[in-house]
């Protein structure tokens, strides 16, 4: 079961690099496996995304899926789930319609200068599947793409045997999905960076996957854009004394389930607490369907630290810089102020990440592994470029024209230097 440690300023440390170097491993000769693939995908196209889908997948049949196809998932559906994927759809829209930036403009006499925001023209979105599906992914990839004026958003999904999930057909007809194609792995990755005689080349992939999926994005990273490098996934609850803790508990097992190597921690100032969650986890655990791969997440890449103050939790959240972070305390607005690194945050004992995930609204496509430091949630400014400009008069030129000659002689560049010299006589 999982670990409970008192921390003192080092041990907890320790703790928690040993858990991040068991999620970040990458398996055996997974680069040297992906590189091929990739190499393979861009010489031979089609070809060789039917040859790996038959060796991964069970089928060499790059199936197509579009709008029609869409529009029956969705028109099966029942009632009920057709209701969720619409007040999702109008959630998220809500949320990231705000996110939309304007242009920038600044006048002065001989001098304009400005930033336009124009959409990307392409979009790949990566869905995992296998022996999940997950039309969440399916709208929060593609609704702020949408929202961002993206031309032509695919997506790639795993096939199974009995073709795509029509949950996730459904999701990408309410969020205007162009086309998908049933194909998956580091192939799907490689034709959408490159393009095949089938899948068209994209300007950016974004959308979580496996370390092959991962990978591969990471390799094709240059040829197109991508959103970030996920890894498994990861919450951290920092609660205090008077937090529920069936409510902990239950929190932590919703990201243990994902994943063996999914890294769920509580950090607190109650030891009676942190021994509480524990029994909870137990008794929960017993009753839940993924039973296996929640212990075996708990037991390598779980841990209870219990700290001094919940300042103190706060301070190894952010050097956690978790995916998910909730905080279940009394004043959960005010610790707010004190988070510097993390994707997405919740606030107190009635906002579970699962919220996230589903209806609240924000993006639930997230930085892992510590990335938190650096990268952003998916937005819409995932799906924008700016590109700036600058206008000059023959007045102004003349008057910046000996500080540019000036830096240009500095550095060397002559030709710099002339370009501003044949224009002012100088």
């Amino acid at each position: 079961m999982i670990s409970v440690i008192k921390a003192d300023g080092k041990r907890e440390f320790e703790f928690l690099k040993s858990i991040r170097e068991k999620t970040l491993a990458p398996g055996a000769n997974v680069d040297d496996v992906v590189k091929n693939i990739l190499a393979d995908v861009k010489q031979n196209g089609d070809k060789a995304v039917s040859k790996y889908g038959k060796k991964f997948d069970g089928t060499d049949e790059i199936k197509k899926y579009e709008n029609k196809h869409f529009q029956e998932a969705f028109t099966s559906l029942d009632d009920k789930f057709k209701e969720v994927l619409l007040k999702a759809v109008s959630r998220i829209t809500e949320f990231h319609t705000l996110q939309l930036q304007s242009p920038i403009k600044h006048e002065e006499a001989g001098r304009n200068l400005g930033q336009l925001i124009r959409p990307l023209g392409s979009v790949g979105l990566y869905v995992p599947g296998g022996t999940a599906a997950y039309p969440s992914s399916v709208l929060m990839n593609a609704i702020p793409a949408k929202i961002a004026g993206v031309k032509e958003i695919v997506i790639v999904t795993p096939p199974t045997k009995d073709g795509v999930n029509k949950d996730v057909l459904a999701a990408a007809f309410v969020a205007d999905v162009d086309a998908l194609y049933a194909v998956g792995g580091a192939q799907a990755i490689g034709a959408l960076a490159y393009g095949t005689e089938t899948i068209p080349k994209v300007d950016k992939i974004v959308g979580p996957g496996n370390i092959f999926v991962a990978t591969a994005k990471k390799m094709v990273f240059g040829e197109c854009d991508i959103d970030m490098i996920a890894g498994p996934s990861e919450i951290t609850i920092v609660a205090d004394k008077d937090a529920n803790p069936k409510f902990v508990a239950a929190d932590l097992l919703s990201q243990a389930e994902h994943d063996k190597l999914a890294s769920s921690i509580l950090l607190t100032d109650s030891e009676t607490l942190a021994n509480k969650v524990k029994e909870e986890l137990e008794k929960q655990t017993a009753k839940l369907e993924r039973k296996d791969i929640m212990l075996a997440s708990l037991k390598d890449c779980g841990g209870i630290i219990i700290c001094q103050t919940i300042e103190e939790c706060v301070k190894i959240a952010n050097y956690i810089a978790p995916e998910h972070l909730e905080l279940m305390t009394n004043k959960p607005e005010e610790l707010l102020e004190l988070v510097d690194h993390a994707g997405s945050v919740f606030l107190g004992e009635y906002t579970p990440e699962a919220v996230g995930d589903y209806l609240a609204g924000t993006n639930h496509v997230l930085p892992t592994g510590g990335s938190a430091r650096f990268f952003s949630p998916l937005s819409v400014d995932s799906f924008i470029k700016k590109i700036q400009y600058a206008s000059y008069s023959r007045s102004m030129l003349s008057s910046d024209a000996d500080n540019i000659i000036n830096f240009a002689t500095r550095e060397g560049l002559t030709a710099h230097a002339n370009a501003v010299r044949v224009r002012i006589n100088k």
